[in-house]
């Protein structure tokens, strides 16, 4: 088994998403000063070749490359299969990816093809002198933090939360791109997505977000949240919402921040009319500086926040957003 870390790039469209310049960034910390240890990346479908351009300027030994019309869009059981046959055919120490929609329904597909061992959402990372990855995650509702170690033989796989490693950075140098193949066939193709929509009036991914202006029930209808999405482009933010106003019609599902939306860690989290439900803190706790404004001074929301703001959210919101404007505006 080769010393060797592989980054599972993630991509939208022609657009490689930040969260795989993170892991090739947190995979160059595991080798670094650890001789005979390289990081390489691989990516598959059919915009592969320019995605592995991109890739092979970010500090990596090599890129995999493996193009294929059939991959065009994700299919949980070819994608499996693409990447289960390069990891056996160049076995690798350890396999990373984000802790993603994406990658959290493909490391599991593909620890089991493997029979390999699996931790998710990790914060932390670090080699032992026998090449064994410890690893540290949130666990019930980011109450807690476990400390992790693998144990048994073959590729170590694991997901990393956005957000908490920087992205690895260009390099002058460029790496070998090296094609592998992959049977898919028809059978890997059970499920096909016919089309993608996308969400109107949201540009900004939440789970790449440094700053995220979140609404709550409070926000009473989909109209007021223009309220929230004036102040986003004061600082350049993405907007989320509560699942109770995404229940009420008030925002779509892909804007949800929660257990059962989308896990964020934001430099900056700005909660607006947010009670702070145990179910929405799970997925915004890992803010490095959260910015709760309530009209009760008891909700459970101000607990978690660095700064609280009492009062009104149609007075206080569109008043932070002109002090903001002006003050960025110097």
């Amino acid at each position: 088994m080769a010393n060797e870390i592989l980054v599972l790039a993630e991509s939208r469209g022609k657009e490689v998403r930040r969260i795989t310049f993170e892991c090739m960034a947190a995979a160059q910390s595991l080798a670094a000063g650890k001789p005979g240890w390289e990081v390489c990346a691989a990516v598959a479908g059919p915009a592969a070749s320019g995605i592995a351009e991109v890739l092979s300027a970010r500090g990596v030994s090599r890129v995999w490359l493996h193009e294929n019309a059939r991959l065009a869009s994700y299919s949980t059981a070819a994608f499996a299969r693409a990447y289960a046959e390069l990891v056996r055919d160049i076995r690798p120490r350890i396999v990373l990816a984000g802790a993603t929609f994406l990658g959290r329904d493909l490391m599991p597909r593909l620890a089991a093809r493997l029979n390999a061992g699996l931790c998710t959402d990790c914060i932390e990372l670090r080699l032992d002198e026998n090449g064994r990855l410890h690893v540290r995650r949130p666990m019930f509702l980011d109450k807690i933090l476990a400390d992790v170690e693998f144990t048994r033989e073959g590729p170590q796989l694991a997901t990393l939360r956005p957000n908490l490693f920087a992205p690895a950075p260009e390099s002058a140098v460029r790496a070998s791109i090296i094609p592998w193949k992959a049977e898919i066939g028809p059978e890997d193709l059970r499920a096909v997505v016919r089309e993608v929509v996308q969400t109107a009036g949201q540009s900004l991914d939440l789970t790449e977000a440094d700053i995220i202006v979140s609404g709550g029930r409070s926000m009473k209808c989909a109209e007021n949240f223009r309220i929230l999405q004036e102040l986003a482009g004061v600082l350049g933010a993405a907007v989320g919402a509560s699942r109770a106003a995404v229940d009420a019609g008030y925002a779509p599902h892909s804007m949800q921040v929660g257990l059962t939306g989308k896990t964020v860690t934001p430099k900056l989290y700005i909660a607006c009319g947010i009670s702070g439900a145990v179910q929405h803190l799970a997925g915004m706790r890992g803010s490095r500086c959260i910015v709760a404004v309530n009209s009760d001074a008891q909700a459970p929301i101000f607990r978690v926040a660095d700064y609280g703001i009492v009062g009104d959210l149609y007075q206080v919101v569109p008043l932070l957003a002109a002090e903001l404007e002006k003050a960025l505006s110097k």
